[in-house]
């Protein structure tokens, strides 16, 4: 008997041009070099003997189901995403794509761009269009204060500036 499991929420669809150009080149990556080095290499391990302690044959089959499984990700969610390449009519609200520089009560700044699930980069400062954070300042304008509930209580935010040029 299987377990009810509450349903995950579905990441949102949007990607940016950058992001979607990232995803196509891993995906051909993927395919063109990594797999194409694993199967020499496993079909040579697997003519080795017994592949039960073969620890070689082990090892490679896998890293082969780990490019697999990732290649099939990638087709999917390439087939799903839409690709956002206009900049909004309205530049001073938070769409997005949008750079936004904030400042929290203690006078911290941080600088955000909301990218799609897929483009996640916390040392770039990327956030995903899902998140919390990009939740609350999505649609506000500058000068505006944010609440954003954190698991350690509620910060406040006010936003400084927002921008759509990379």
């Amino acid at each position: 008997m299987s377990r009810w499991r509450p349903p995950t929420p579905k990441s949102s669809t949007y990607i940016t041009p950058q992001g979607k150009k990232a995803l196509d080149v891993e995906l051909r990556e993927l395919w063109q070099l990594r797999r194409r080095d694993v199967v020499p290499a496993l079909t040579a391990a697997a003519a080795e003997g017994d592949r039960s302690e073969n620890a070689e044959y082990i090892y490679r089959k896998k890293q082969l189901r780990e490019i697999d499984r990732r290649i099939r990700y990638l087709s999917r969610r390439l087939d799903e995403v839409e690709v956002v390449d206009r900049i909004p009519a309205r530049q001073d609200r938070v769409f997005f794509g949008a750079f936004v520089t904030l400042e929290d009560e203690a006078g911290t700044v941080f600088r955000y761009r909301i990218v799609g699930a897929d483009e996640i980069d916390s040392s770039k400062g990327y956030i995903s269009v899902d998140s919390p954070m990009a939740r609350a300042l999505l649609g506000k304008g500058c000068d505006d204060e944010v609440s954003v509930h954190r698991p350690g209580g509620t910060a406040e935010f006010l936003i400084v500036d927002i921008g759509y040029k990379t």
